[in-house]
């Protein structure tokens, strides 16, 4: 609330039940009352209980047997959770699930690359090809079209390398 307002203030905020104070005489003496009728609450603590509570209890406590306390995590548990998650991690990690590459998956442009980059002369590639790799069957069954060696002298070839010096 602001402090420059509670002069302003003219309730306060409490209300008291009707009739609270015409029968308040009533209510306190009706107790007074009822506490001299009753001398005797009813409950009763044994003579000496309270100075024998503390051996009791712990004699309680001390008679209790031990438990036999069985770990989750013995040894033998351990080992064998360790290696089947070895054993599934081996699996993954080894290359049985990758496809051997083949000849016939390597990219033409890869091959050239590898032969221009490790200088390989054309006696050594050809001592790698045999006579049935290099049948003439091979290459007289391919029909080249004048477009297709046009598109392709274009695309491969420099000027300089048609040019004779």
């Amino acid at each position: 609330m602001d402090k420059n307002n509670l002069h302003n203030i003219k309730k306060t905020g409490f209300k008291t039940p009707k009739d609270y104070f015409a029968n308040l005489d009533d209510v306190i003496l009706s107790e007074i009352k009822l506490k001299e009728t009753i001398k005797n609450p009813g409950f009763n603590v044994p003579k000496g209980y309270f100075e024998a509570l503390e051996k009791r209890i712990i004699t309680n406590v001390s008679e209790q047997e031990s438990s036999k306390v069985i770990s989750l995590f013995n040894k033998r548990t351990v080992i064998y959770v360790s290696s089947i998650a070895a054993a599934i991690l081996l699996l993954f990690n080894l290359s049985i699930f990758n496809k051997d590459a083949g000849w016939n998956k390597l990219d033409t442009e890869t091959v050239e690359n590898y032969i221009i980059a490790e200088d390989y002369g054309s006696y050594e590639i050809a001592s790698l090809l045999s006579e049935e790799d290099l049948k003439e069957e091979d290459f007289i069954d391919y029909n080249f079209d004048n477009e297709n060696i046009e598109n392709y002298l274009l695309n491969n070839l420099d000027i300089g390398d048609l040019v004779n010096e």
